[in-house]
C-alpha cells in the first residue's frame, strides 16, 4: 500500500476549518430540558423500531473484554490472543491498567462538566461555523426533518498543533484547555501501545498502523445527555460505527449508557471505574479486510440524571488510501476497495447516523 502522501500545510486548510462538511445547527437539549423536564419535542421521538428497549428488558449478557495494557505492552502472549479475540468478536473492549492517572481522568471530566455548566449565550461563542464540523452543536444534521439525538456535544481537533482551531476552544474556562491536552497526551501513548499489538496480530512490524496513518491526528467529542423523562423513546447518539481508525472513550464510572450491537442484539457495556473503552473504527476494518469490524453502537439516556463522556479518535491523514494491507490478504480474498479516507469521511459525513451503511461504500460490491 502506498504510504507516499503530499503534505500541504500538514493536510490543515489554511482557515483552520476541516472542509470535511457540516452539520445544521439545532436547538440545545440542555437547553430545552432546564426550561421544559418533561416535554419532548416529536423530532427527537424516534421511530417505533429504533426506539430503546426499557433496561429491564436487556438479556443476560457477557460483558465485553477487559484487557490489561500493562501485561500486553511487556509482550505477554495470553494478553495479545485476549487482544485479538476482542477485535475480531466483539470490536469493541475496556483497557484497565493503561497507567493514565487517575487524577487525569477526573480532571478531565471536571471540565467536560465544567462547560456544559456555563451559561448558554457562553458556549454559543464556539458554536459551529455553517462549513464546519469542530465546536458546539450536535453532529450529522443533514437535513430539516431527520430525528435527532437527545444530547448537545463539543467536538476538537487536539492533535496534532496545527490542526487545532482554538476559536472553538473555551480557554476562557480555567483549567480546560491544560486538562485538555493533558489527557490527550496520555490517550496518545494508550492509543500508540495498543496499536503496536494490533500491528502485530495483523502481520506487520509494531510500526505497522503507525505508518499506515502517515500523520496520525486526534480528536475528540465531548458530549453531555440530559436525562430524558420518556428515555424509551429518545436516543442520545444514533447507530452508527466510527469513520477512524480507534476510537477511546471516558465514560462516566457509574451510568451505563453506552450500548453496543452484537449478534443482532443491543448489550449495554457497563463501566469499569477508570477504565478506558476502545473500539475499532472502519479503518482498520478496511486495512485488516474485514478480519477486526467497526462495530454498531448508540448511547441511550435515562430518566434521572445527566450523563457526559468523551470520545477520542485516532484518525489517518485524509491523504492516504484505505484499502486491506497485503498481510491481510494472504488467507482470503480482498474485500475491500481502495480509496482515499478524504472520500471517506465526506461521504459518511454527509448523511446522518445509519448503523453501518455507509461502511458499505468502503466494500467491494460483491461483499456489500
Amino acid at each position: 500500500m502506498d504510504s507516499e502522501v503530499e503534505l500541504e500545510n500538514g493536510g490543515i486548510k489554511v482557515d483552520g476549518e476541516l472542509g470535511w462538511g457540516k452539520s445544521l445547527p439545532v436547538p440545545s437539549v440542555q437547553e430545552m430540558v432546564r426550561n421544559d423536564s418533561e416535554f419532548v419535542p416529536e423530532r427527537y421521538i424516534q421511530e417505533s423500531k429504533d426506539r430503546p428497549l426499557d433496561s429491564t428488558f436487556y438479556p443476560k449478557f457477557n460483558e465485553i473484554p477487559a484487557i490489561d495494557l500493562s501485561l500486553l505492552i511487556n509482550g505477554d502472549e495470553d494478553e495479545l490472543h485476549k487482544l485479538d479475540f476482542a477485535c475480531k468478536e466483539w470490536g469493541f473492549f475496556q483497557i484497565i491498567n493503561h497507567g493514565v492517572p487517575e487524577e487525569v481522568l477526573g480532571e478531565m471530566k471536571a471540565v467536560v462538566a465544567d462547560f456544559f455548566n456555563l451559561p448558554l449565550e457562553e458556549k454559543k461563542k464556539y458554536a459551529m461555523a455553517e462549513n464546519d464540523l469542530q465546536g458546539y452543536g450536535q453532529a450529522y444534521v443533514v437535513s430539516e426533518d431527520q430525528k435527532l439525538d437527545w444530547g448537545d456535544l463539543i467536538y476538537l481537533m487536539t492533535s496534532p498543533l496545527e490542526a487545532r482551531n482554538m476559536k472553538y476552544w473555551p480557554t476562557t474556562l480555567s483549567g480546560f484547555k491544560e486538562a485538555v491536552e493533558e489527557y490527550s497526551r496520555e490517550i496518545e501513548r494508550v492509543s500508540e501501545e495498543i496499536m503496536a499489538s494490533m500491528s502485530l496480530l495483523m502481520g506487520m512490524d509494531k510500526n505497522g498502523l503507525k505508518r499506515l496513518h502517515v500523520v496520525r491526528k486526534q480528536s475528540m467529542r465531548m458530549n453531555y445527555y440530559p436525562p430524558c423523562s420518556k428515555p424509551d423513546l429518545v436516543l442520545g447518539v444514533s447507530p452508527h460505527s466510527d469513520g477512524g481508525s480507534i476510537t477511546l472513550l471516558l465514560q462516566d464510572d457509574d451510568i451505563t449508557g453506552l450500548q453496543i450491537r452484537y449478534k443482532g442484539t443491543w448489550l449495554p457495556v457497563k463501566p469499569i471505574p477508570n477504565a478506558l473503552v476502545v473500539n475499532i473504527g472502519d479503518v482498520v476494518e478496511a486495512w485488516s479486510n474485514g478480519m477486526y469490524k467497526s462495530i454498531e453502537h448508540r448511547a441511550v439516556t435515562n430518566e434521572n440524571k445527566a450523563r457526559m463522556s468523551i470520545a477520542t479518535f485516532v484518525i489517518p491523514h485524509e491523504g492516504i488510501e484505505l484499502g486491506p494491507v497485503e498481510s491481510m490478504m494472504q488467507d482470503q480474498p480482498r474485500m475491500y476497495k481502495t480509496m482515499k479516507y478524504l472520500d471517506y469521511i465526506i461521504h459518511s459525513l454527509g448523511r446522518k447516523m445509519d448503523g453501518k451503511a455507509h461502511t458499505n461504500f468502503l466494500k467491494l460490491e460483491n461483499e456489500s
